[in-house]
């Protein structure tokens, strides 16, 4: 078994003896008939068991977690120190309504200029349509929800008959969404529109229970045993809003990949490049809101589920801090490393959608004593100007280890324009034991999924799952009941480094994903596919975000020669959601350079106005 290995306190870890080691993922990259047959072996008793130990030690994973002795008591759920206040914020009321904090967070954002509208130039630069652009031309009577609703059946209708099937929606009622658009557009022609949101069309992935639609969680049995009798909680936070939800988005199945390969429903393509994946699992949401179809979308992200698609598919992916969002009416809770977010096709619409959905639940409250909510005041000149005072740590090693140096350099020409341009700051840090904390994170999120699923699977479902996610759960059911408080022990450990880094920097820096949107094998469209490196390519840097709880944004700042979108991460202190967005929008607005009309892309509002 080895020798025992016994860790120093993280209080007498001497950071300048830290080393970074590259992490070589050593696993076969199977599809077609060697993936099958190797699903078969996985789920044999003793054989999967002795597959899967090997691969772990192949990969010094958690069968490391048994010879290792962690002084660290366990943390079971992310536990935080008290923060300091932020500067220049906006604070908003956990417990008022959604559409009365949206509201205040509209006082938050620039003055609004509307002669976009109007542009019809073909050589203008591209730009997405921001929630407030329909906002203004509902309120105009440019348009109204209902017309932008048949524009919107018209476009998913040409995208499902793509070939090879591709859907963004995988439970879509055109009535409902007539239905929905009408009532919208009632109160717009009577002059009591309920927020901002009022009319905004929303995309919902399909962990989250939106009725009168199934969840499915991107499976084809998920809906038999889980009946959706009401809304979960951010989306009836959502409907107070005037939100008009669209549908239930495609997704990696139950959340257990992260390319957004879905051999049930037919895999949704990147529209920057229909050959590529979006990434996941919140691939649908990604792909909705970067197609021009929705200004937002809601996802999940348990590993980076929000963040990484967005970073793929160039948009803006906001995951907020442990226990900031109510989890209730989500088909898993996923356990104590996830959170719901939006996805967005800009900062300004990322600040809306937060708005509307925060909220902590009673228990998590009580146990998490969240600080109060906060926004960035981008109207107000003292907002911008304390940008200067803000410090960033950088892991230039870490940073650096990415597939393309495009990447790299890409995030690294940001930060050089935020110290020109703002007078910002970045420091050299160091993060210990970043291996242990991917081990940590499969360990935790792997055995909160399993012990969720068990019921299901050991019922004889599991035979109707796809082929990798099968392969998950059985590399999940290889962790003992050990390796989870060892894990635990090791989030103990990793948030000590991080909250001493965080007395020194506001916001850790990195880019979202060590590797741009991977290319599509045909075969994996129909048996799917196991891919371990890509896999720990796309989610190098985002685990901190889900293992210790921290809020962390995907923010978009190029391309790479390909024409494939590059992001951006930003990973702030606890309950700091401010900064994160304050400093989301000042690379928005100032350091990411011109935006790429994706190749499939619906303007379904300047259709509208055209035709008026």
């Amino acid at each position: 078994m080895g020798k025992k290995r016994v860790m120093l306190p993280a209080s007498e870890v001497d950071m300048t003896t830290v080393k970074y080691t590259t992490q070589k993922i050593q696993a076969p990259y199977l599809t077609g008939f060697w993936l099958k047959l190797f699903v078969m072996l996985a789920e044999t008793p003793i054989i999967g068991s002795m597959i899967m130990i090997f691969l772990q030690k192949m990969n010094r994973g958690a069968e490391r977690f048994k010879n290792t002795v962690i002084p660290e008591a366990p943390m079971f759920v992310p536990e935080f120190p008290p923060q300091e206040s932020e500067p220049s914020v906006f604070g908003l009321e956990e417990d008022g309504k959604p559409e009365e904090r949206v509201e205040l967070a509209l006082q938050c954002l620039p003055d609004y200029n509307p002669g976009c509208i109007w542009i019809t130039d073909p050589a203008a630069p591209f730009r997405y349509w921001k929630i407030r652009d329909y906002a203004y031309a509902y309120r105009s009577k440019l348009t109204a929800p209902s017309q932008v609703a048949e524009s919107f059946i018209s476009a998913i209708e040409e995208s499902n008959n793509q070939n090879p099937l591709a859907p963004l929606l995988i439970s879509y009622d055109p009535d409902e969404v007539r239905r929905q658009a009408a009532a919208s557009t009632q109160r717009f022609e009577e002059g009591s529109e309920l927020s901002i949101l009022d009319g905004i069309f929303i995309a919902v992935k399909d962990d989250i229970d939106c009725y009168p639609y199934p969840s499915k969680g991107g499976t084809t049995w998920f809906h038999e045993i889980h009946e959706v009798k009401k809304d979960a909680v951010c989306i009836s936070r959502l409907r107070n809003c005037g939100a008009v939800l669209v549908g239930k988005t495609n997704m990696h199945e139950l959340g257990l990949g992260i390319t957004g390969n879905n051999t049930n429903f037919g895999t949704t393509r990147n529209p920057h490049a229909p050959d590529r994946y979006t990434g996941g699992s919140s691939s649908g949401s990604a792909a909705i809101v970067a197609s021009g179809l929705c200004s937002a979308a809601l996802g999940t992200d348990g590993g980076g589920s929000v963040r990484i698609p967005s970073s793929l598919c160039g948009v803006v992916g906001l995951k907020t801090t442990y226990g900031r969002t109510d989890m209730k009416g989500l088909i898993f809770h996923y356990g104590t490393v996830a959170i719901v977010g939006p996805l967005t096709a800009t900062v300004e619409d990322a600040i809306l959608m937060y708005a509307a959905i925060l909220g902590s639940s009673p228990a998590e409250r009580v146990s998490l004593k969240p600080g109060l909510p906060c926004l960035p005041n981008l109207s107000s000149s003292e907002s911008w100007c304390s940008l200067g005072s803000l410090c960033f740590g950088k892991y230039t090693e870490w940073f650096n280890d990415v597939s393309s140096t495009e990447i790299s350099e890409k995030c690294e020409d940001v930060l050089n324009q935020l110290s020109e341009k703002h007078g910002c700051k970045t420091i050299e840090i160091v993060i210990p034991e970043l291996h242990e904390m991917h081990n940590a994170h499969i360990v935790s999120i792997g055995s909160e999924v399993l012990s969720q699923l068990n019921p299901y699977v050991e019922d004889g479902k599991s035979a109707r799952l796809t082929n990798d996610a099968r392969i998950n759960l059985a590399l999940f059911r290889s962790f003992t009941a050990s390796d989870y408080v060892v894990a635990q022990c090791l989030r103990q450990r990793l948030m000590y480094y991080h909250m001493e880094i965080f007395k020194k920097v506001d916001i850790i820096v990195t880019p979202t994903t060590a590797m741009t949107a991977p290319i599509i094998s045909p075969t994996a469209l129909t048996v799917g596919e196991t891919n371990m490196p890509i896999t720990e390519n796309l989610m190098r840097f985002v685990l901190a975000g889900n293992l210790l709880g921290f809020p962390a944004i995907s923010v978009p700042v190029g391309y790479d020669k390909q024409g494939l979108p590059i992001g951006m991460q930003l990973i702030g202190r606890p309950w700091c959601e401010s900064s994160i967005l304050l400093l989301a929008a000042a690379i928005e607005e100032t350091c990411a350079g011109p935006k790429k009309k994706p190749v499939q892309f619906y303007d379904i509002l300047k259709g509208n106005l055209m035709s008026l």
